[in-house]
């Protein structure tokens, strides 16, 4: 046995059948930090036959200590997450088909980037996109791997592999307050490798069709606690996302501006309606005379204004650094976009 999988197919509940079974899987990465970055190598280096990773975001050097798959030479060329994964993964492993794609995953567009996909792999920052995909994932059928983590404690459920189980919007009750975030507490990368091996594991089990009791499960490395939980009593017969009748109300959508406090750091995202299209180029020349330190790319244009370092996607979101105050974000964005 000589190819690069042979010590994976060594691994009796692998085997080569197993290994055919990944081969042939096709993964949705929803997330390109700090899980995304872990549980995606883990993937192409599986020898899944086509990975996919979104991300919104680019690379700052707050994100260099547990998100392996950057550099230092990405912070400063501001590359998109999503672009850089894309090509440190191609560069791990060429037999996989790798696509980093920048983008906000929302509801008028998850639909459309989930498909074609066998799995889910959760690596989001925030409950509200969390919950978008576990709609998603219910309406097309698709096992969704939740997990996360701050400070040095992480949690994974896997979701849609059994008969039965509840769904991230059935345990909303049970899972902890989302008062503590990376923000706040800050987040160490021993976690972060320990929550996205679990979830990756139970990728992989669920992919070579190993069957296993889906857990809830949670670690505490600093104080050594864990729990792994059996949750399928807390299924709850009229989850609007999971019963019989549901209705997916997370997939709802409107045709307005969108806003969110990002994980982390002082930053707005600010997403502009679908029907506000924007011209790099022509942007970057009308802020010319305005704005500092300006850089633009095919993805994105960067520059300091008033104070605050700003960040234009070409799909239409703005990054407004340097401030939490979603009304003061949408102030600044209005003096240069009008």
């Amino acid at each position: 046995m000589s190819s690069k999988y042979s010590r994976q197919e060594l691994f009796a509940p692998i085997g080569e059948a197993g290994q055919k079974r990944i081969r042939e899987a096709s993964v949705f990465v929803l997330g390109a930090g700090a899980l995304g970055s872990s549980g995606a190598e883990m993937l192409v280096r599986a020898g899944v036959g086509r990975v996919t990773i979104v991300d919104r975001d680019i690379i700052e050097w707050t994100n260099l200590h547990r998100q392996q798959l950057y550099t230092e030479q990405d912070v400063v060329d501001q590359l998109p997450k999503a672009v850089a994964a894309e090509k440190r993964l191609r560069a791990i492993n060429g037999d996989v088909d790798v696509t980093g794609i920048v983008a906000d995953v929302t509801p008028q567009n998850i639909l459309d980037l989930l498909s074609r996909h066998d799995v889910v792999l959760d690596a989001t920052d925030n409950i509200e996109t969390r919950l978008l995909a576990n709609d998603a994932a219910l309406k097309l059928g698709i096992p969704f791997f939740m997990g996360a983590c701050v400070g040095s404690y992480g949690l994974t459920f896997p979701i849609g592999i059994q008969e039965g189980q509840p769904c991230l919007h059935c345990l909303l009750e049970t899972l902890p307050s989302q008062t503590m975030t990376c923000d706040t507490v800050g987040v160490i990368s021993p976690i972060v490798v320990t929550t996205a091996a679990r979830q990756v594991a139970d990728v992989l089990k669920y992919l070579t069709g190993t069957q296993f009791n889906p857990k809830l499960e949670s670690t505490d490395l600093w104080t050594g606690d864990r729990a792994s939980i059996g949750v399928a009593s807390m299924k709850k017969a009229g989850c609007p996302s999971c019963s019989d009748n549901a209705v997916y109300p997370f997939l709802s959508t409107r045709e307005s501006m969108r806003t969110a406090v990002l994980c982390g750091r002082e930053t707005v995202q600010l997403s502009f309606p679908e029907s506000r299209k924007f011209e790099l180029v022509s942007f970057a020349d009308s802020i010319q005379g305005t704005v500092s330190k300006l850089i633009h790319n095919p993805h994105l244009v960067a520059c300091e204004y008033n104070g605050h370092r700003i960040v234009l996607f070409r799909d239409g979101r703005m990054l407004v650094h340097g401030t939490k105050d979603v009304v003061a974000a949408k102030k600044i964005a209005a003096g240069l976009l009008g």
